[in-house]
């Protein structure tokens, strides 16, 4: 308890508000279209904060929204069959990455962050429906895991490319969303030992990590609330569009 009040005594008051009004956004997102948690978390706190420091109080409401995300739909065993390639891929890149580049801090990072953000707002406004074909997923897979797994660890963003890849496999909407947590499960816990190898992941940033909880899973319950009032859609179509703009503005004042 001593190093969470230390932790937000050092955040200040600014800075503690914009982490629950944070959390607590991208909880409402991550309710109403199923992502966004994480992405829209480093953003908005890559505003105010290193990334590294973003990155840490992620780590938490991350994990145990995904762990609950990829336990419903009944297809996790048969997912786990087939994704491990790319599951296992993004632990080796997300370990490359730490040793290699980490989130040193730096303009370079917030703009690269920035770059992550906005790449990723792109794809999901313009890129069409894609599909791989089953030639080519064994390498492929592996492939996007990698490189997931480096910018990861870069940015503390993990959904380029590994979301446009999953949304190429044709799964079902069930093994979709599934897939999805599976996925952001394994880049969260292996962004976690990358930053706990590096000394930046203690006792303080957890407790504040487990605090940062309660905004985010509020925030889901809003959002699965104004998920059955609103167009998902067109929801979806603003969340992108606020995120290019938010990786913009990294991008020019990094």
């Amino acid at each position: 308890m001593d190093t969470l009040i230390v932790f937000y005594q050092n955040l200040g008051l600014a800075l503690s508000l914009l982490v629950i009004a944070t959390f607590l956004l991208a909880g409402t997102v991550k309710g109403v279209i199923g992502l966004g948690l994480p992405t829209l978390s480093m953003g908005l706190l890559g505003l105010a904060m290193a990334p590294v420091q973003a990155a840490t109080l992620l780590i938490i409401p991350a994990t145990l929204t995904n762990i609950w995300q990829l336990a419903s739909g009944g297809h996790l065993l048969a997912l786990i069959g087939r994704l491990w390639p790319l599951l296992l891929a993004i632990s080796l890149g997300t370990g490359l990455g730490s040793l290699w580049i980490g989130m040193s801090g730096g303009p370079w990072v917030v703009r690269a962050l920035g770059g992550a953000l906005l790449l990723y707002a792109l794809s999901g406004l313009m890129l069409p429906t894609l599909r791989v074909a089953p030639r080519i997923e064994p390498w492929l897979g592996p492939l996007c895991g990698l490189l997931t797994g480096v910018i990861t660890c870069a940015t503390g963003v993990f959904v380029i490319p590994v979301v446009p890849y999953l949304q190429a496999l044709g799964l079902s909407k069930d093994e979709l969303v599934q897939a999805l947590g599976l996925s952001f499960t394994v880049s969260t816990l292996a962004l976690a030992a990358g930053l706990l190898w590096r000394g930046a992941l203690g006792g303080g940033e957890l407790s504040a990590s487990v605090l940062a909880l309660a905004p985010a899973l509020l925030g889901m319950w809003l959002g699965q609330a104004l998920r059955r009032r609103i167009s998902a859609v067109l929801f979806r179509r603003v969340f992108f569009v606020g995120l290019g703009a938010l990786g913009v503005h990294l991008l020019v004042s990094g």
